[in-house]
């Protein structure tokens, strides 16, 4: 059991080290004077097991662990001269897209308001 221990706990601190921002954003791509975030879906599995047993004086042992992931782009926020906007990728996860771009631009508008900024 030990070894389906370290091997789960070895499986979650890689884990760790995927799932953080910058893996589900990506990095900003800045271009003639726009800044373009990507959005994505990040989702993972993974399982362990292990156990011991046999007959007479054949006994033994074992374990093991597995995992899997997969990415899926949802979208992007772009920051120009015009402001910030998302634009979705077409297809199933286009209404998570737009709420997302409705949250962020409520966002942007309020701390505009809140700087002393003016509506266009």
């Amino acid at each position: 059991m030990e070894d389906v221990e370290r091997l789960l706990k070895g499986t979650v601190e890689e884990l760790e080290k995927l799932l953080n921002a910058k893996n589900v954003l990506g990095d900003p791509i800045e271009k003639d004077g726009a800044t373009v975030i990507p959005i994505v879906s990040y989702g993972f599995g993974f399982g362990a097991g292990g156990g011991t047993g046999g007959e007479g004086a054949k006994q033994g042992t074992g374990g093991g662990t597995a995992g899997g992931g997969g990415i899926k782009p949802l979208g992007a926020i772009i920051i120009d001269g015009e402001g910030a906007r998302v634009e979705a990728v077409k297809g199933a996860v286009s209404s998570l897209a737009e709420v997302a771009g409705a949250v962020a631009s409520r966002a942007l508008e309020r701390q505009g308001k809140d700087e002393g900024g003016s509506e266009a």
